[in-house]
């Protein structure tokens, strides 16, 4: 299945093991929660997906790649303890607390959550020393003589023979003993990864293209050729660094990410062109509303590939509208909401408080909240970003009071510094509203009907900042389109099912 399938599969199995009735008692017994083995190629996602369902499931997340412990890390040191057995002393040997299940304790004391996963991955690449205790770990959920604790769920992870020469197969014992679920790569549920997690519109634009360069694998005389889903997002983030660095990428560094020589070449060629194409058309230009004439005869004449590029930089440019309008309003709300806590402890203000040592001491809690919640992992990260601007924005205000003004005074001051974000909110709204309107107007004269149309309003729809912003910002132009796209699709869909029936008629396998 995909790493999608797989990751509502696990979920569901997160909810079901820590379920209980109305004594408290669980829905499926201890004994009956089989550990969950992913197994699938490297650079899939499944870390991420732990994550995630730790996420939403208001759960605590402890994960090791266990290659990198030895036996004494995971079981725990051993020691000498006296003991007296039938009147006579002995020597015993007990171990001390694996790293592993103390980890769990200390994120339960951390977080303040009793309930979590436990994600070991690479479980199957262990030494041999490390093997039977992975055994034992799957077999009976404790590492040496000390249990997972109670609330906890096992997930583990291991690559295919094919992509490890070091995998060890498990015993049927075992395989009994879990709920394995095998996975493959699949680029449609990568890319809406991608899309919500707003990875380079280059390498977005280029897999669009070339599919089949998505995940490859083979073996060569000089080792093994390789590009991963894991790839493609870490080379997105240095691509998205480079850009705000003005750093240069060149094949050799695009080869340290895509470790298959032959993907790498050609998306080194890719980027070139799509740098190239950036420039050429003037899309910063065509989004700020300045005429494209001069550009529009290139663009009908283009290869199909150069128009889903420059539509691509078309949405790049775009998304970056979307997404400031998106962040600005994001700290702006955060920043209301402080105001009025503001307001509201200015009413109830004891005596020897100053309204300036109010507004800081709420600007403190508000810190201290955020870190809280980002150290137990309750706080996506673009929503702490938001916090954090608001944040500084409110520590900016702060400075400007003094202890000598009286309340009225204070909150005009913090207010006066409110209503500048708002007019900062309101010229973000205006400029991603004004490039939208201008992005459609060069569209609609090069690509009316064409596939890039479809491809240009399917992206706005699903786009995490895009969606957001045609949510709170009508664009009657999007709201055709899309009305026109849906109509015909089900027109297709239609035509699609009538022509089944008529092939089954043909075949004499319709009943009437």
């Amino acid at each position: 299945m995909d790493i999608k399938r797989a990751k509502q599969e696990i979920e569901s199995a997160v909810r079901a093991y820590l379920a209980t009735d109305d004594t408290g008692a669980p829905l499926i017994p201890p004994i009956r929660q089989r550990p969950i083995l992913l197994m699938g190629p490297p650079g899939i996602g499944k870390t991420q997906i732990m994550e995630q369902i730790a996420r939403e499931c208001g759960i605590a997340l402890v994960a090791y790649t266990i290659t990198h412990h030895t036996r004494q890390s995971a079981v725990g040191l051993p020691f000498i303890r006296h003991r007296n057995y039938g009147g006579a002393d002995r020597s015993v040997t007990e171990y001390t607390m694996s790293e592993i299940i103390a980890s769990v304790y200390d994120k339960m004391e951390q977080t303040g959550l009793d309930q979590g996963i436990l994600f070991i991955d690479e479980i199957n690449c262990v030494s041999e020393t490390l093997a039977p205790t992975m055994l034992q770990f799957l077999q009976g959920k404790t590492f040496g003589n000390q249990p997972v604790p109670a609330g906890w769920v096992i997930v583990a992870a291991g690559n295919p023979p094919e992509y490890n020469k070091s995998v060890r197969d498990f015993d049927l014992v075992t395989l009994d003993r879990v709920r394995r679920i095998d996975i493959e790569p699949e680029l449609t549920v990568w890319q809406e990864y991608a899309r919500a997690h707003r990875l380079h519109p280059a390498v977005t634009a280029y897999l669009e293209l070339r599919p089949q360069h998505f995940y490859k694998v083979e073996n060569d005389v000089d080792g093994p050729l390789f590009v991963t889903a894991r790839g493609w997002e870490d080379l997105s983030a240095y691509l998205q660094a480079a850009g705000r660095l003005d750093l240069p990428v060149d094949e050799a560094l695009i080869g340290q990410y895509l470790r298959h020589p032959d993907v790498a070449r050609d998306f080194a060629a890719y980027w070139v062109l799509y740098q190239k194409y950036q420039t050429d058309y003037g899309v910063e230009e065509i989004l700020q509303g300045k005429p494209f004439d001069a550009v529009l005869e290139r663009a009908l004449s283009a290869a199909f590939d150069e128009r889903m590029s420059l539509v691509s930089l078309l949405l790049a440019g775009l998304n970056t509208r979307f997404g400031e309008a998106r962040r600005t309003d994001a700290a702006t709300d955060a920043c209301y909401q402080q105001l009025r806590a503001f307001r509201r402890e200015l009413g109830a203000m004891e005596d020897g408080e100053g309204p300036a040592t109010v507004f800081r001491r709420l600007c403190g809690d508000c810190e201290a909240r955020l870190a809280a919640d980002k150290a137990a992992g309750r706080v996506l990260p673009e929503d702490a970003a938001a916090r954090a601007r608001a944040a500084a924005l409110l520590r900016s205000w702060g400075a400007k009071l003094d202890e000598r003004m009286d309340p009225d005074q204070a909150f005009d001051a913090v207010r006066t510094g409110f209503n500048s974000q708002v007019r900062r909110r309101e010229q973000a709204v205006a400029v991603a509203g004004d490039a939208l309107e201008a992005a459609f107007d060069f569209m609609e004269r090069a690509f009316p009907d064409g596939q890039e149309m479809v491809v240009f309003v399917n992206e706005l729809a699903l786009g995490p900042d895009s969606a957001a912003f045609l949510a709170e910002n009508e664009c009657e132009r999007f709201e055709t389109y899309s009305r026109r796209l849906l109509l015909h699709q089900g027109q297709d869909e239609l035509l699609a099912e009538l022509d089944r029936d008529e092939l089954r008629r043909s075949e004499g396998s319709l009943d009437f």
